[in-house]
Protein backbone atom coordinates (compact mmCIF):
# COMPACT_ATOMS: atom_id res chain seq x y z
CA UNK A 1 0.00 0.00 0.00
CA UNK A 2 1.14 3.35 -0.94
CA UNK A 3 1.62 5.73 1.88
CA UNK A 4 -0.65 9.41 1.70
CA UNK A 5 1.38 12.62 2.82
CA UNK A 6 -0.87 14.76 4.22
CA UNK A 7 0.47 18.91 3.39
CA UNK A 8 -0.46 22.18 4.51
CA UNK A 9 -0.40 24.42 1.43
CA UNK A 10 1.71 26.83 2.13
CA UNK A 11 4.52 24.55 2.48
CA UNK A 12 7.13 25.16 -0.64
CA UNK A 13 6.94 22.06 -2.08
CA UNK A 14 5.86 20.97 -6.10
CA UNK A 15 2.80 19.39 -4.80
CA UNK A 16 1.27 22.53 -3.45
CA UNK A 17 2.40 24.54 -6.74
CA UNK A 18 -0.44 25.55 -9.16
CA UNK A 19 1.69 24.47 -12.13
CA UNK A 20 2.48 21.09 -11.27
CA UNK A 21 -0.11 18.49 -12.65
CA UNK A 22 0.90 15.63 -10.66
CA UNK A 23 -2.05 12.94 -8.74
CA UNK A 24 -3.13 14.83 -5.87
CA UNK A 25 -6.39 15.35 -3.87
CA UNK A 26 -6.73 19.16 -2.51
CA UNK A 27 -8.79 20.30 0.48
CA UNK A 28 -9.34 23.99 0.14
CA UNK A 29 -10.85 24.56 3.20
CA UNK A 30 -8.62 23.12 5.37
CA UNK A 31 -6.09 24.48 2.90
CA UNK A 32 -4.39 20.62 2.70
CA UNK A 33 -2.73 18.89 -0.29
CA UNK A 34 -3.06 15.08 -0.09
CA UNK A 35 -0.22 13.05 -2.25
CA UNK A 36 1.33 9.58 -2.37
CA UNK A 37 4.86 9.52 -0.83
CA UNK A 38 6.64 9.13 -4.05
CA UNK A 39 4.20 10.95 -6.25
CA UNK A 40 5.90 12.02 -9.56
CA UNK A 41 4.20 14.80 -11.58
CA UNK A 42 5.06 17.58 -14.44
CA UNK A 43 6.46 21.39 -13.87
CA UNK A 44 3.82 23.19 -16.50
CA UNK A 45 6.42 26.15 -15.70
CA UNK A 46 9.36 24.39 -16.05
CA UNK A 47 8.29 21.54 -18.75
CA UNK A 48 10.08 18.98 -16.70
CA UNK A 49 9.29 15.80 -14.15
CA UNK A 50 9.21 16.45 -10.82
CA UNK A 51 8.55 14.75 -7.58
CA UNK A 52 5.56 15.86 -5.28
CA UNK A 53 8.10 16.81 -2.62
CA UNK A 54 10.54 18.59 -4.37
CA UNK A 55 11.40 21.11 -2.60
CA UNK A 56 11.09 24.39 -4.56
CA UNK A 57 13.96 26.46 -2.44
CA UNK A 58 16.36 24.53 -4.18
CA UNK A 59 15.06 25.05 -7.37
CA UNK A 60 16.74 27.44 -10.21
CA UNK A 61 15.30 30.68 -11.11
CA UNK A 62 13.00 29.39 -13.83
CA UNK A 63 10.66 28.39 -10.66
CA UNK A 64 7.73 30.41 -10.95
CA UNK A 65 6.04 28.58 -7.28
CA UNK A 66 2.62 29.56 -7.59
CA UNK A 67 0.14 28.71 -4.46
CA UNK A 68 -2.51 27.09 -4.81
CA UNK A 69 -4.68 28.76 -2.93
CA UNK A 70 -7.29 31.01 -5.04
CA UNK A 71 -6.63 35.12 -4.71
CA UNK A 72 -8.88 36.47 -1.94
CA UNK A 73 -12.20 38.69 -3.62
CA UNK A 74 -12.27 42.19 -3.11
CA UNK A 75 -15.29 43.03 -0.41
CA UNK A 76 -16.30 45.75 -2.29
CA UNK A 77 -15.78 45.33 -6.01
CA UNK A 78 -16.59 41.43 -5.60
CA UNK A 79 -13.78 40.76 -8.24
CA UNK A 80 -10.12 38.91 -7.34
CA UNK A 81 -7.11 40.83 -6.76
Amino acid sequence: MNKKLILPTEVKVCATCSYWDGARMVDTELRLVVIGEDCLGECLAQSKCSYGLNDVRRETDACAWEHLAPDAADPESGNRR
